[in-house]
């Protein structure tokens, strides 16, 4: 039988270098997921030497989720690559319910056989403009959503290709796969960053600033970046559905 939402047991993917922005992608997703800090285990790859086997690992918990990471691009190869890419695998094959936020969805694409890109002149800082497709419109994660909504961005890389069983959910006008689903799987991705606020975003830009430099051409870009920034009703309840839909025992 499925928990319920004050039993379950999370994971964390991070990548993250930094010990401040690590614990704040840790607060983003318990305040999105309305999780205790004790129901949720973290596993930085980028700050750690000792990865759990797998099987274990999922065994253990009810609930995959895959964060960003400020200085890594899933078009390169790290050391602990090839765990990530098992465990996303060994989730797809078990059907266990995994979300990709921003790196983790471009790491879900890539491990399930789509293609990850750096696209420089198509990257996304700040509030962007997204719309379901006819898919999304009927999936049953983002049927409640309007037809088109505004989500927190920032990344380089972005899914070209996804895996053969992927499905789109939502694109804008600057790119496709804004969001994606395995079929007839509880295994899904965004591209926006679906752990962040309008307070978190800009939070986050801040501390990336130097890494975002490129697109950052001057002062004006930035605080007109920071001051475009809204609150996104809609997608500041995304992954609490997710969880709702896909991991917890129904209460009906």
């Amino acid at each position: 039988m499925a928990p319920s939402h004050a039993d379950l047991r999370v994971i964390l993917i991070q990548a993250r270098n930094g010990e401040d922005m690590e614990y704040q992608e840790q607060q983003c997703f318990l305040e999105r997921c309305r999780l205790s800090l004790e129901q949720m285990t973290c596993i930085n790859v980028a700050r750690t030497d000792r990865l759990p086997d797998v099987n274990a690992l999922l065994d253990a918990h009810d609930v995959l989720f895959i964060g960003g990471a400020g200085e890594y691009s899933i078009t390169q190869d790290y050391p602990w690559m090839p765990y990530l890419l098992q465990l996303v695998q060994r989730a797809n094959d078990l059907s266990f319910p995994t979300f990709g936020s921003c790196w983790g969805h471009q790491l879900i694409a890539r491990a399930l056989g789509g293609t990850v890109i750096h696209d420089h002149e198509r990257a996304e800082l700040g509030c962007h403009h997204v719309e379901l497709t006819d898919e999304g419109l009927n999936d049953a994660l983002f049927k409640d959503f309007p037809p088109s909504f505004y989500a927190n961005m920032g990344h380089h890389d972005r899914v070209s290709r996804l895996p053969a069983n992927g499905v789109e959910l939502a694109n804008n006008a600057s790119q496709p796969n804004e969001a994606f689903r395995i079929k007839d799987k509880p295994i899904f991705g965004t591209q926006f960053h679906s752990e962040l606020d309008a307070h978190r975003e800009r939070e986050r830009l801040i501390r990336y600033r130097t890494y975002y430099k490129d697109q950052l051409h001057s002062e004006e870009v930035f605080q007109s970046i920071i001051h475009g920034l809204q609150e996104t009703t809609e997608v500041d309840h995304l992954m609490f559905d997710f969880l709702t839909k896909f991991a917890v025992r129904n209460n009906d």
